[in-house]
């Protein structure tokens, strides 16, 4: 049964054709991702800066989660995608069972560090008490019921790696409909309910986080025919936690590295005034608008480099890598002409002060220019992830985020004052771009042009030398 499968579309389709059709469920649901983040500090605003501090310096442990949720979503979808790719359904099936299984655990310790460290957390970085309960009460309830976020991240690569992005989409968007429909009636007290403030925004996020697990659970059980999950005596296998976490841990390195970027420059900023960590919080914000239909593209694009890799297409990539590079371009273009032309409008949202005003319409055109060279780092780094090279992208994004970003921000900050510290953001993706170039000429050496010449590259997974994979 298993030899009369239909080669999958990924290994067929046109690389254009394909990827928009891989990727633009993907953009979507992720544009409504970013969409339902942006409804929740909109509405935050409303109820003081305070407030928006309080969800600003929560951010951090948020990214965090999704670092490594995401991270450990990008090693069971680079795995799964080369193993269909190589026919090993087995393996396959072994991936998405174990890789949930991670999930799930991941989520429990975040939930520990809810209940008994996020007061500490708040504390290291504000005296305000109003502020830390605040905080208190947003981050407790979003780490304690983070299962929501796990597994459903985990449902969206499962579906991804077996090219089935379209449910992807209809997940997203029912949690972020969820999200946004809850968040003024628990936040204000709508309908006779009591106004619960950061606390409602929170049980808004974590519902409609639940409702796209949900649905994810029901869509790889009825609709995803490639893949098979069961946990009826499963148990747990250490060489395919191992394949996982060889990809997975890097990614979730790099992403995390966000999370440290993030607190170093609350830190930095807190040092001028709580209006500066603001504008970056809804700077975050806001750039996600940009950046997740980009990150969306790469999604879609993982599991199409992954399965012909597997396949040894080497054609096929490097025509998926360049149309990715096109659409990525595309999208930052109009992401800093938004930035450039129109930074009060975004600003007004968030009910900016006259002073927040100011400072953040220097720093949204400032850290735009940084958008085009980002682009290029974003599709490379996932590049390196689906051949299962993930230290480079881990390598990639500290030297960005920490080896150059914060240092650099440091500098500026305390030789020239707050605006120009938003400069950091261009020369560290500058100084990525270049890292980036010279990593991509190593993986096409070592693993493109093997393919080509028709070379069995060695298994780096400790297994027998079937396929070209890391």
């Amino acid at each position: 049964m298993e030899g009369t499968r239909k080669e999958n579309k990924m290994g067929v389709m046109p690389v254009g054709k394909l990827l928009v059709n891989m990727s633009l469920p993907i953009m979507i649901s992720m544009f409504v991702q970013a969409l339902y983040n942006v409804v929740d500090s909109i509405f935050v605003a409303q109820i003081g800066e305070q407030a928006l501090a309080a969800v600003s310096l929560a951010f951090p442990v948020q990214t965090l989660m999704i670092a490594v949720s995401v991270g450990t979503g990008v090693g069971i979808n680079s795995l799964l995608s080369r193993r269909l790719g190589e026919k090993r359904y087995e393996d396959a099936n072994a991936a998405a069972t174990n890789g949930v299984f991670l999930c799930v655990v991941s989520s429990l310790a975040f939930a520990l560090f809810g209940l008994f460290f996020s007061e500490m957390f708040f504390r290291a970085f504000t005296a305000d008490e109003t502020i830390i309960e605040m905080g208190k009460q947003y981050l407790g309830i979003c780490t304690v019921f983070s299962i929501g976020v796990f597994v459903q991240v985990a449902m969206e690569r499962i579906l991804q790696a077996t090219g089935i992005t379209i449910y992807n989409m209809l997940m997203q968007g029912a949690g972020a409909i969820t999200n946004i429909i809850l968040d003024p009636i628990f936040i204000f007290g709508w309908f006779g309910l009591p106004a619960m403030g950061v606390a409602g925004a929170a049980i808004a996020t974590v519902v409609g986080q639940i409702v796209a697990m949900g649905l994810g659970i029901y869509f790889n059980h009825k609709k995803n025919h490639e893949v098979s999950m069961s946990f009826k005596g499963f148990r747990l296998n250490g060489r395919i936690i191992g394949e996982i976490y060889k990809v997975g841990v890097p990614s979730i390195v790099m992403q995390a590295i966000g999370s440290v970027m993030n607190i170093g420059m609350n830190k930095i900023l807190m040092s001028f005034t709580a209006v500066a960590v603001n504008v970056f919080g809804v700077y975050f914000k806001l750039q996600s608008f940009i950046f997740m239909p980009v990150f969306g593209l790469t999604n879609g694009m993982i599991p199409i480099v992954g399965y012909n890799f597997g396949a040894r297409k080497p054609k096929r990539i490097k025509g998926t890598i360049r149309y990715a590079i096109l659409f990525a371009l595309a999208i930052m273009a109009v992401g800093v002409l938004l930035f450039q032309l129109f930074p009060d409008v975004f600003l007004r949202m968030f009910n900016a002060s006259p002073d927040m005003m100011s400072m953040g319409c220097i720093a949204l055109r400032e850290i735009s220019v940084s958008f085009l060279f980002a682009a290029v780092g974003i599709v490379m780094s996932s590049v390196f992830q689906a051949v299962g090279n993930g230290v480079l992208s881990m390598i990639l994004s500290i030297a960005r985020q920490v080896g150059v970003l914060l240092p650099v921000a440091y500098l500026f900050a305390h030789t020239i004052g707050v605006n120009a510290v938003w400069w950091a953001f261009p020369i560290a993706e500058v100084v990525a771009f270049v890292v980036c170039l010279i990593m991509y000429r190593f993986v096409d050496r070592k693993y493109f042009k093997n393919l080509e010449k028709g070379q069995v590259l060695e298994h780096l997974e400790g297994m027998e030398p079937v396929e070209p994979a890391v």
